[in-house]
């Protein structure tokens, strides 16, 4: 399959941004922020996420809209991408992650769009759909690439939960961690494992507040 690289278009950004505030006000009884990061003016980051419900999708668009203001990209498998061609215009672009040599050549192009002042990139470094969990999570290596290949750039991971302890509808609660630091001559491995526990960590402390105490959190 050919690459698909980002399209943005500024009127389905604003188009989708709105959809996808109705959208959670619809299916969601709260929405749950807890911001420990938010960037600065030029700031160059890489978000990378959990990823277990379809609404992944949509969640960098309210995040990058709402609260980060950055020129937002996302890496998304290529099979979903012709499935939902417009993500291009929100600014996704394709993997191939049962090709190594075509995913080299998408990480390129994430680097590449990270050279872009105030750039930001979303990514779900499972490479699939899981069920939550306080389990640690597998993530596949394009993430710590990313990471030993660029300079000056934040990584911040940021976790979702969604529960629907206390009411019909689910509640959803999206935790945007503090900056990982960590030396660029640790092995890759080391890296790997690094990045999956800030996850780890951040998704058990929100389910163990969610529908609970909510604390850290603000409402949306």
């Amino acid at each position: 399959m050919d690459f698909i690289p980002a399209s943005e278009s500024s009127l389905y950004i604003n188009f989708f941004y709105m959809y996808t505030r109705l959208s959670f006000n619809r299916n969601f009884e709260e929405v749950w922020v807890r911001m420990d990061y938010k960037p600065t003016k030029g700031s160059r980051t890489v978000y990378f996420l959990n990823h277990h419900s379809w609404w992944d999708g949509l969640i960098p668009l309210y995040l990058n809209k709402k609260y980060f203001h950055q020129k937002a990209r996302a890496i998304m498998e290529d099979t979903q991408m012709v499935e939902y061609g417009f993500f291009s215009k929100i600014g996704a672009f394709s993997i191939d992650l049962s090709d190594p040599r075509k995913s080299i050549r998408s990480l390129r192009y994430a680097k590449e769009s990270l050279v872009r002042e105030n750039s930001c990139l979303f990514i779900y470094p499972e490479g699939r759909m899981t069920p939550l969990s306080y389990e640690q999570p597998t993530f596949k290596p394009g993430l710590v690439w990313l990471y030993k290949e660029t300079e000056g750039v934040d990584f911040v991971p940021v976790s979702v939960v969604t529960n629907s302890y206390r009411f019909p509808k689910p509640e959803l609660y999206i935790h945007v961690g503090n900056p990982i630091h960590a030396s660029k001559k640790m092995s890759k491995s080391e890296l790997n494992h690094l990045f999956e526990k800030s996850i780890k960590f951040q998704v058990g402390n929100s389910l163990n507040v969610a529908g609970k105490s909510d604390i850290g959190f603000e409402k949306a």
